[in-house]
């Protein structure tokens, strides 16, 4: 009785699992476009973050030496390392364009010019 019914469990097992093994067909290029801006999005949190931890070691450092010596206590220099370095604000991979496309205008040419964000925003941290 077990084994038949322990065959029947395995049977309807290998049944419901052939639909797991069947292939996934190929993202599109929206959902290639969309990962690759999530996946960047993720490492710019991630420099922010480790800039914030950064900006907070240095304060919490310069109030101890401050303290240590308002105390009258020896404190030895910090040891200085690498500045924080600012990430500055989130800015989306450029999608390599089909080869038809036109190319995307420019607002200006200067040193520090941006293209213009898709829908007018300005800043990503402003979008809806």
């Amino acid at each position: 009785m077990t084994r038949t019914l322990t065959l029947i469990v395995l049977a309807a097992g290998a049944t419901l699992s052939a639909g797991a093994l069947a292939k996934l067909p190929p993202p599109s290029e929206a959902q290639q476009a969309k990962a690759a801006e999530a996946k960047a999005r993720a490492a710019w949190s991630d420099k922010v973050a480790a800039f914030q931890l950064c900006r907070a070691q240095d304060k919490i450092a310069t109030r101890y030496y401050a303290e240590r010596q308002a105390q009258g206590k020896e404190a030895r220099a910090a040891a200085q390392g690498a500045p924080c370095a600012d990430p500055g604000p989130f800015a989306p991979p450029v999608a390599s364009a089909p080869a038809g496309a036109p190319a995307p205008a420019v607002a200006s040419t200067g040193p520090d010019a941006r293209p213009a964000a898709p829908g007018g925003v300005q800043s990503p941290a402003k979008a809806p």
